[in-house]
């Protein structure tokens, strides 16, 4: 478990290779691309930094981040944003409670900006942390360095499904949509440009962590995620793409879900479907159709492991690992 753990925290950053990108094959780690005018999304480089994704929002007369990322991560954007725009930074929205999107919160908040994010986020912070910070700590000197106990919460947050900010004519929308890969899942909208931002309830690629996850509800969520009109779909891992990487994503989730539930309920048991080594997995003998498989990768068989103990003992993986 401590590895699993270990794992989220330093962001995937053994898969950051792996992935066969959908809709991109230009990777551009820790540059700031522009989207549309007035968006921008940043790739933050998974391999050598644990970096998750950004995107920059500019509003009429101010900009709005979406993810704190690791505190090295958000002194990076910060600095990148003095290179596009000399609008000050309002609002930094954490669309979940992971280290590498919530861990820079106090880099932030020192600048002036306010910390924002659903309700469930802080509620995230206090199952896990302080384990988690300090597990992060003893990981990364940027962490280390900022010599904290624990991690800072968001310091807003809205407990309704719909939070929307409005200037001059964009219109931005903070949505929960339910519980996949976090109790907090929070999704950034904005209706005119057709533009979802999804953190890690959507990537694209092989980066689904999913021990805090509730896979069985998953696809509702990316599903409902769908029914908005959407263009350009912004992930927390992984390149931008279109409507075509929630659609993988949903089928992604769903293929797992089915193929392990089939097999439990033909009386397979864990080690008929996980190879562990210690308290690691470190292979799995499902196999899923291949129209997922750019989502499949090295995390598959602890995928297949939570999903199986999700299914074994009734209730969301989150539960089993952090309680209710």
């Amino acid at each position: 478990m401590k590895r699993l753990r270990f794992l989220i925290l330093t962001s995937f950053a053994a898969l950051a290779g792996l992935a066969l990108f959908i809709s991109r094959t230009d990777a551009k780690p820790e540059t700031m691309e522009q989207i549309l005018p007035g968006v921008w999304f940043r790739e933050g480089d998974l391999q050598h930094l644990g970096h998750c994704n950004n995107i920059v929002i500019e509003m009429k007369d101010y900009l709005i981040v979406v993810d704190a990322n690791f505190p090295s991560g958000a002194r990076a954007v910060m600095a990148d944003i003095k290179r596009i725009s000399s609008k000050p930074v309002k609002y930094v929205f954490d669309t979940h409670h992971h280290g590498d999107h919530a861990y820079g919160n106090p880099l932030w908040t020192q600048a002036g900006v306010t910390t924002l994010a659903y309700k469930g986020v802080a509620e995230e912070m206090k199952r896990y942390e302080p384990k988690r910070w300090q597990e992060a700590a003893q990981q990364r000197k940027d962490v280390a360095e900022l010599n904290r106990t624990t991690a800072e919460p968001p310091k807003q947050t809205f407990d309704q499904k719909l939070f929307k900010l409005s200037e001059g004519t964009r219109t931005v929308e903070f949505r929960y949509l339910g519980w996949a890969h976090t109790r907090g899942d929070g999704f950034v909208y904005l209706p005119k440009e057709q533009v979802l931002c999804t953190g890690d309830a959507v990537a694209n690629g092989p980066y689904n962590y999913t021990a805090d996850g509730n896979v069985k509800n998953w696809p509702n969520v990316v599903r409902a995620a769908e029914k908005l009109q959407v263009k350009y779909v912004l992930p927390g891992h992984g390149t931008p793409g279109g409507p075509e990487v929630l659609r993988g994503q949903e089928q992604y989730m769903t293929e797992l879900y089915r193929a392990v539930k089939s097999a439990v309920d033909s009386g397979k048991k864990l080690p008929d479907l996980v190879k562990m080594d210690g308290d690691k997995p470190v292979s799995t003998t499902l196999q899923l159709p291949a129209g997922v498989q750019h989502w499949v990768g090295d995390f598959m068989a602890a995928q297949v492991k939570d999903t199986y103990e999700e299914v074994t003992q009734g209730k969301p993986h989150g539960e089993i690992l952090g309680g209710k």
